[in-house]
């Protein structure tokens, strides 16, 4: 039966009652009767996220690893610098685009979005295979971060019209571990689809989103006659809409929504620092081969099976960054229920500082240590904090939403990640190449060995390692521990866990001013 939204939210009345935040928090149904109480439209949209993030982190996982691989190996061959600003942009037009966005979905119809996000994605892929260079990547990635910014309100939307509030928590754990199927299975086959030539993972990027339009084929707006019944009282002047920007900037100023903006953005400092670095950093300075080693022997293994699923390389003797980073949609996808079920029983903003805390110490394991299993246990503890926080996240602000504004709460949820991942794109790469770029580290060596300053200018960026290897003769992996033991390479990842840290002290100032809300309303 679908949800009888209007029992479970204020409404704007014919005469422009202004419609208010709801602070319940509502008592949840058990995990069997809320996993059966989910309609179609709701796995169909969890179908379209799943294939949509498929796509998406068959590129993300390794867009830091193709910028700086070299042009000599079909890669970007720019500086963490210069990435970083591509990454900047990239961050604040997804992150801020839907805050534009998610009014016009609830005004134009979730469909008609979604099928143009979709147009606006498979060009973005496109644009990055034919065009390999800095100001190619960067186009593709301003037509992909719009497009997605442009998916996520009608997507988000919909979920929070296709569910109630008495299943809401386990709604969105069920929906963050669907996705995360796609988020688990794009890493993989990036990984083995760049091993034999980069602009085959963009492409295959682009056939898989289009799949979405088949699903649509199959979709039905939820809540749609009430959206049209509201438009027609507009047309009618039953109902006064303000201009949408006045109606967005409206309900951000107000202090529920504002104080949440604040406090989170320094938690997506630290989450996105994972994905935008991490994966260069296990590159550069983590001998994966420890893994495979105890794995299967001495000798790797040769199973295709287990290459693919472990993320190895094509030898099958070491873990690809993307194969190691992927043990969080792992996680996610195979455990996420049972957190959601887990913190169901707490307070909302309760579970979200618990999960920032673990994130938090992931971050210090990372700087502390290059020895692999500990990197794989750090990875693992920020997947239970990421599992605490994010799905929690989109339930609170759909929960708050007034009615006839979910999908545009939905998308200020993506606000404090604008501000933090706009921030992380940008000193994310900008921290790790002063503090702890192998690049940087092996040019300097090469000069202390002998080198001249001319020559290693000349050195194409990204081949300054594999020309300190051949100049001094050594190890190439005895030469990275060298290079890791004498510099402070965990530096910059103590400085995000300090950031991150401040966001822990804002979100538990926060959840208690939240908690006497509750209290005034009730």
């Amino acid at each position: 039966m679908p949800p009888d939204n209007n029992n479970d939210a204020p409404t704007m009345n014919s005469n422009n009652t202004e419609a208010t935040n709801d602070l319940r928090e509502v008592k949840q149904f058990g995990l069997w009767a809320s996993i059966a109480s989910l309609s179609y439209v709701f796995w169909l949209v969890g179908g379209m996220e799943l294939i949509e993030r498929l796509a998406y982190y068959g590129v993300k996982s390794s867009a830091a690893l193709y910028a700086k691989a070299p042009a000599s190996a079909g890669g970007l061959g720019i500086s963490m610098g210069d990435f970083g600003i591509i990454l900047m942009i990239w961050a604040i037009l997804q992150t801020f685009v839907p805050v534009f966005t998610g009014g016009i979905s609830d005004r134009v119809g979730y469909k008609e979005t979604i099928f143009a996000s979709t147009v606006l994605k498979i060009a973005g892929y496109l644009v990055m295979a034919l065009y390999p260079t800095f100001s190619g990547f960067l186009l593709g990635a301003v037509l992909l971060a719009t497009g997605t910014g442009i998916f996520k309100p009608g997507i988000q939307g919909t979920l929070v019209l296709a569910t109630r509030r008495e299943n809401s928590s386990m709604a969105w754990g069920i929906f963050y571990q669907t996705v995360n199927i796609g988020g688990f299975l794009g890493p993989l086959m990036a990984v083995h689809l760049r091993q034999l030539s980069w602009d085959n993972v963009f492409y295959a990027c682009a056939a898989i989103i289009s799949l979405n339009f088949l699903l649509l084929l199959a979709y039905k707006e939820p809540g749609k006659a009430e959206r049209l019944e509201r438009q027609a009282k507009i047309k009618r002047g039953e109902v006064k809409q303000d201009a949408l920007w006045k109606d967005a900037w409206h309900e951000l100023k107000k202090p529920i929504v504002l104080g949440y903006m604040l406090v989170f953005a320094g938690f997506w400092f630290l989450f996105n620092a994972l994905f935008d670095v991490l994966p260069v950093h296990i590159a550069e300075w983590v001998d994966t081969r420890v893994i495979v080693q105890d794995l299967f022997g001495p000798n790797g293994t040769q199973n295709g099976f287990a290459q693919f699923w472990l993320g190895l390389d094509n030898s099958g003797t070491k873990v690809m960054p993307e194969g190691m980073l992927n043990l969080n949609a792992g996680m996610i996808m195979t455990s996420c229920f049972l957190i959601a079920a887990l913190t169901a029983k707490f307070r909302i903003m309760t579970a979200m500082l618990a999960g920032a805390i673990a994130s938090i110490v992931a971050f210090l394991i990372i700087g502390s240590s290059n020895f692999a299993w500990a990197m794989v246990f750090a990875i693992a503890l920020f997947s239970l904090g990421e599992m605490m926080i994010s799905p929690k996240k989109n339930e609170f602000m759909g929960n708050i939403a007034p009615a006839g504004k979910k999908a545009m709460y939905l998308g200020f949820v993506m606000l404090p990640q604008g501000i933090g991942w706009g921030l992380e794109g940008y000193w994310g790469p900008k921290l790790y190449e002063l503090y702890a770029s192998k690049e940087t580290f092996s040019r300097l060596m090469l000069e202390r060995e002998g080198m001249s300053a001319a020559e290693v200018a000349n050195i194409p960026q990204g081949e300054a390692f594999t020309s300190l290897v051949a100049f001094t003769g050594q190890d190439p992996y005895v030469l990275t521990e060298y290079l890791y033991q004498t510099h402070n390479i965990g530096f910059a990842w103590y400085l995000i866990a300090a950031i991150g840290s401040l966001s822990a002290l804002g979100i538990l100032l926060y959840g208690r001013w939240y908690q006497r809300l509750q209290q005034q309303q009730a």
